[in-house]
């Protein structure tokens, strides 16, 4: 798709990394993560690195979805299958309004990587409040590729024919009906 003869809108977003083992050190997806935010001109406005906890991940994110100054929130880890992967769990509480193409859309890019093996993948993404949230795999590759095909072009307000960023002022200040 095209750019338009729009100016860029840098966000505020902020990352999680859901793993018991990262540290600063050694968390790539969440240095993929940032190093391609910033790239693209948006600013990492917090990131933390919290163990597979339900209670704390959703405290950390309701705080971001609380703060009006983040746009957005990328979290990485915690999709899979395992009894340790809980991020879906977690997060999808916290939706208002699920984005079910994100998901679609990731699983499909990635089977041109991986094969059947896609399928293990739980990502994916809405809105809370008037925060936009995405969640991919701990891994590299997949952030990689979720930050790649998606989450980059979305966030970029030049981005046509449509971009979540053109929404976010709607989203931000209108309410659920009642």
């Amino acid at each position: 798709m095209s750019k338009a003869d729009r100016p860029f809108a840098a966000l505020n977003v902020a990352i999680l990394t859901v793993s018991d083992t990262r540290t600063p050190e050694t968390d790539t997806s969440g240095d993929t993560i940032a190093d391609k935010l910033k790239a693209a001109g948006h600013r990492v406005a917090a990131r933390v690195i919290l163990k597979d906890d339900i209670e704390g991940l959703r405290t950390q994110v309701k705080r971001w979805i609380d703060d009006s100054k983040i746009d957005a929130v990328i979290s990485t880890g915690g999709t899979g299958l395992t009894q340790r992967d809980i991020t879906p769990e977690a997060l999808a509480p916290l939706i208002n309004k699920p984005i079910p193409g994100f998901g679609e859309l990731f699983r499909h890019l990635s089977y041109a990587e991986i094969g059947s093996s896609t399928i293990e993948s739980r990502a994916f993404a809405g809105i809370c409040g008037g925060t936009i949230l995405f969640c991919l795999p701990g891994s590299t590759g997949a952030c990689r590729l979720g930050m790649d095909k998606i989450i980059l072009e979305q966030l970029d307000s030049r981005y046509k024919p449509c971009n979540l960023v053109e929404l976010l002022p709607r989203i931000k200040h209108e309410h659920a009906p009642h």
